[in-house]
Formats: C-alpha cells, structure tokens, sequence
C-alpha cells in the first residue's frame, strides 16, 4: 500500500493536531537560550520526542505551504490565504501518525511566507530560528526541509535573498535534505512551466543542487504531497545549520549566518527592472 493510501486509512482514526501557543521550558538551559531570542508570543512545540519526523516548509508568501500541509495531512489543519498577504503569521505545526510506523509522528511546520506584506524576513527567519532551536534543544533533529516556489514566477528579484536565507538556514550539510518544489502548475501552460523550471535548476538552484538538493513538483495531489515526503526522508536526520549555531554556540540571531542575511539591507531596485525581471524581459 503506498503511502497515501496508508494515510488515508490512518487519518479517520488517528489524530490531528495543529499547536499554535507558546509554551514555558523543560530545563533551565532551555529558560536560558530563551531568554536571549524568544518572544512571549513565539509558537514552539512543547510535547517533542527525540523520533519525530521534523518536516518544515518553506517558501515565499503565497506559494502554497498551507495548501501543501492541508492536502498532505487530509483536513483543513492549517488557515490558507489566497493572495500574497500572509494568512500564516505565527508558526503552525501540524502532527499526524507515521504512515507505516504509527507510533512515530510527522511534524509539518508551516512556517510565515517570506517577502510577506506585513513582517520583513528578519523577523520571519527569528521566528522559524526559535521553533527549531527549541526543538533542537529537546533533542529533536529535521528530517528534511520542503522549499516551495510558484512555477510562474521563475524569475523574482527578491527570490535571490531568500535561497541565501533557506541555504544559511540549513547549512551545506543539510542541502541534501531540501527538496525543491514547484506548485502551481495548473497557473501555467506545460511548456512554460517545463522552461521555468529548467531555468530555475540551471541558475537560481543549480548551487543547492550541486550539493545534494533534490528537485520535486507539487501538482495539489495528495500523491504528489507525499512523493515529496518520502523523498526528504531518503536521508537521515540532522541539526540544520541555524540550530547548531543557536543552541551548541549559543550565538544570538542576529549573530548567524542566515540573521546576518535577513538583516542586510539591499540596494533598491527600479520598479522598471523589477517588471522586466518578472516577466523575463531583457
């Protein structure tokens, strides 16, 4: 039986949870670290365990993390926007019993959409930094990050910062645990979306790919949703980088490699160039 289909005949029975509060600590070091980078309102998981299979997802607000979580785990368990204003503000994180090991867990992390209209990136990566240093912390690694990106957009000027943020993020270690996902494809003609993603395996992630990052599609399946499952759990979990740097180095966030992207400033560009990258005019 695959997995979906597994899937399908646990969910009737088994649970869904979706955990949004902030929770108090279970040690005085964790009190300690969180004294440094976390907010009263910050969304950690609180019932960790050390074989949890730790999936966040990325991406830019508006490529579809919500929708993904929601088709992967059968029910509306995550709040779906329908534009590019952010409906995911705080982190989600989303529980569901291991297809074919049901006493081990998948946590989906539905993570705030980077560019978002309301919070800038910075704030963003902090909040996506303090859930998983506290899970770090409780012993709990990631098995594999799902990033997802808009097939119609293959060209987005600020597209570039955020591969920087999600590569510092995890780490060099860790690329061969991300998967790079396509969503939308329904938005597009075949052979533009085929172009699309040839340009964005070529430029934008050639370098991740290089180092072990797999390319995958998701069509709003539920097949789909879980062929990208199986294929971060190919390898074994690990610290990303950002957990390490948090937690083992106790740097602050600003202090690490992906705070010290989020928080540079770049140089403006002319809404003309903008257009033109958009639409892949030269």
């Amino acid at each position: 039986m695959s997995w979906p289909l597994q899937y399908s005949a646990l969910s009737h029975s088994a649970f869904v949870t979706t955990m949004t509060m902030a929770v108090r600590g279970h040690s005085k070091d964790a009190q300690e670290w969180r004294s440094k980078d976390r907010k009263r309102e910050d969304s950690v998981m609180k019932d960790g365990r050390e074989d949890d299979i730790i999936i966040p997802i990325l991406g830019r607000t508006g490529v579809g993390k919500s929708s993904f979580v929601n088709i992967a785990v059968g029910r509306e368990a995550a709040r779906v926007g329908h534009d590019l204003e952010s409906c995911t503000a705080m982190l989600q994180h989303i529980i569901i019993p291991c297809p074919g090991e049901p006493t081990r867990r998948i946590v989906f992390v539905d993570t705030p959409g980077f560019d978002d209209t309301n919070i800038d990136d910075a704030e963003i990566l902090r909040r996506i930094g303090v859930w998983l240093a506290q899970s770090y912390h409780d012993r709990t690694k990631v098995t594999g990050v799902i990033y997802l990106h808009d097939i119609s957009q293959a060209r987005v000027p600020t597209s570039r910062k955020t591969l920087q943020m999600l590569h510092k993020l995890c780490g060099d270690a860790a690329m061969k645990n991300v998967a790079l996902t396509t969503t939308k494809w329904g938005d597009v003609p075949p052979m533009t979306g085929e172009k699309n993603e040839k340009e964005l395996c070529e430029n934008s992630w050639g370098e991740m790919i290089e180092q072990g990052s797999q390319v995958g599609r998701f069509d709003g399946t539920v097949e789909s949703a879980w062929d990208l499952v199986e294929l971060v759990l190919q390898n074994p979990p690990l610290a990303l980088q950002i957990q390490k740097e948090l937690v083992d180095l106790k740097r602050r966030f600003h202090e690490t490699a992906a705070g010290r992207i989020a928080n540079a400033h770049e140089p403006r560009i002319p809404f003309g160039e903008r257009f033109k990258s958009f639409f892949g005019f030269h």
